[in-house]
C-alpha cells in the first residue's frame, strides 16, 4: 500500500513539475508583453466592437484575440474583428509595435485609425505581411519600410497618405502585392525590382511623370494605375508584361501608340480610356478579351475587324475613319456583341439594313460621325443630340 501511495505522490509531483515547465515556456517575452500593453493603450474599440474584451493582461496574452505566438514571441497581430460590417478600432498605432521583434504579420481591419505610420515598423525584420487598409492613416509612407527585406504584401489602401512612394520600397526583393490605391500619393512611380511581383495597384492617387520600360517586372498579372496624372508612352513597358490578366491605365495622360501585342494577353478586361493615345490600333489576331475600352483618346485609322469578337467594345470619342467592318454587323445581329460604341469619330459608313432590328441585348451607337446613322438606336446621354458631324470637319478627316 505504501508503494502505491509513493507512486501516486510521484506521479502528482511529476505532473506538477511538467505544468510548471509548460507555464514557464508559455510566459511571453517581457518586451513583447510591454509592447502589447502600449498598443492596447493607444487603440480602442469603436462603439459596437468588442475586440479588446479578451485583452486582460492578468492572463496569457497569447490567448488574446488577434494575437498569435510561437514560443514566447508574438509572430502575428491581427487587430480588429475581421467580420464584414464590424465597427473596427479607433486611435493611433503606437511606436512600441516595433519591439515585437519576431512579428511576421500585421493587419488592422477597416476602422478609424489615425495618424502616421510609426517609423519603428522598420525594426520588424521578419515582417512578411503588412495590411492596414480602409482607415485614416495620414502623413508619408516611411522610406525605412524599404528595410523590410522579407516583406511580400504591402497594403495601405484607402487611407489619406500623402507624399511620394519611397524609392526603397521598390527595391524589396520578394514583394508580391503592392496595394496603395485610394490615397493622396504624389510624385513618380518608382521602379519595382521584385521578380515575384504579381499585383500593383496604385489607382486613385495624384501620381505624375512617366514610366520607364522597366518600372514594372514581367511577373505582374494585375496592374491598375487609373485616376492619376501619369504621362508619356507605355508601349515598351506593355510589350514586356505578357502575363497580365487585368490592366487599367484609364484616366491618365499616357500617349503614344497602343501595341497590338497587348490584345493577345490573357485579359478579361482592358481599360485604356481617357488618355492621349494616338495612331492606328492593329491587333495581330482576333481579340478574345471580353471588354475593351479605348474611348476618349486620339486613335485614328480604320477600325480593325479583329475587334469584332469583343463582347463590349468602346471606341467612341476618337478619330477613326472609313467603313465599319461587316464582321461587326454580323456579330451584332447574332447578339454576340452586347455593346458597340462608335460615336464621335469620323466613320463614313456601316453596311446594315435600315429596317434591321437589333437584338434587345445589343447596344449600338453611331452618332456624330461622317454619315447619317442608318439605324436609330438609343445612345448614352453624353453622346449629345447631333446625329451627324459637320461636313467641314469630315472633309479634313477623309480616310
Amino acid at each position: 500500500m505504501a508503494n502505491v501511495n509513493s507512486l501516486t505522490a510521484y506521479i502528482f509531483l511529476l505532473a506538477t513539475f511538467c505544468n510548471v515547465i509548460v507555464s514557464v515556456h508559455a510566459i511571453l517575452d517581457p518586451m513583447d508583453f510591454l509592447a502589447l500593453q502600449s498598443i492596447r493603450k493607444s487603440l480602442d474599440d469603436m462603439p459596437g466592437s468588442g475586440f479588446f474584451s479578451s485583452w486582460d493582461f492578468t492572463s496569457d496574452p497569447c490567448n488574446f484575440a488577434g494575437v498569435y505566438c510561437d514560443g514566447d514571441k508574438v509572430i502575428a497581430l491581427n487587430l480588429g474583428d475581421p467580420r464584414a460590417g464590424s465597427p473596427g478600432l479607433t486611435g493611433r498605432l503606437d511606436p512600441a509595435i516595433g519591439k515585437l521583434s519576431a512579428l511576421a504579420e500585421l493587419s488592422i481591419v477597416p476602422g478609424r485609425i489615425i495618424g502616421a505610420l510609426p517609423q519603428s515598423l522598420s525594426q520588424l525584420k521578419n515582417l512578411r505581411f503588412l495590411a492596414i487598409s480602409r482607415n485614416f492613416l495620414s502623413g508619408e509612407i516611411p522610406a525605412t519600410l524599404g528595410q523590410l527585406r522579407s516583406l511580400k504584401t504591402l497594403d495601405l489602401s484607402y487611407n489619406q497618405l500623402t507624399g511620394a512612394i519611397p524609392h526603397p520600397i521598390g527595391t524589396i526583393p520578394e514583394l508580391s502585392n503592392v496595394i496603395l490605391c485610394h490615397n493622396r500619393l504624389s510624385g513618380s512611380v518608382p521602379p519595382f525590382l521584385s521578380q515575384t511581383l504579381t499585383r500593383l495597384d496604385l489607382k486613385h492617387n495624384d501620381l505624375s511623370g512617366s514610366l520607364s520600360p522597366y518600372s514594372v517586372p514581367p511577373s505582374v498579372q494585375y496592374l491598375s494605375l487609373s485616376w492619376n496624372r501619369l504621362s508619356g508612352p507605355v508601349d515598351q513597358l506593355l510589350n514586356r508584361l505578357d502575363k497580365l490578366n487585368y490592366l487599367d491605365l484609364s484616366m491618365n495622360q499616357f500617349s503614344g501608340g497602343i501595341p497590338g501585342r497587348v490584345f493577345t494577353y490573357p485579359l478579361s478586361n482592358l481599360q485604356l480610356q481617357r488618355n492621349l493615345f494616338w495612331g492606328p490600333v492593329q491587333p495581330s489576331d482576333q481579340v478574345k478579351i471580353g471588354s475593351v475600352d479605348l474611348s476618349y483618346n486620339r486613335l485614328s485609322g480604320r477600325i480593325s475587324p479583329m475587334f469584332s469578337t469583343v463582347q463590349n467594345l468602346y471606341l467612341n470619342n476618337n478619330r477613326f475613319t472609313g467603313q465599319v467592318p461587316g464582321s461587326f454587323v454580323d456579330r451584332l445581329m447574332a447578339a454576340s456583341i452586347q455593346i458597340l460604341y462608335l460615336q464621335h469619330n469620323y466613320l463614313t459608313g456601316i453596311e446594315i439594313n435600315p429596317t434591321a432590328e437589333l437584338p434587345l441585348s445589343s447596344s449600338l451607337c453611331l452618332q456624330y460621325n461622317c454619315m447619317v446613322p442608318p439605324v436609330q438606336t438609343p445612345c448614352p446621354l453624353k453622346a449629345g443630340k447631333q446625329k451627324t458631324r459637320p461636313t467641314t470637319q469630315c472633309s479634313e478627316w477623309k480616310g
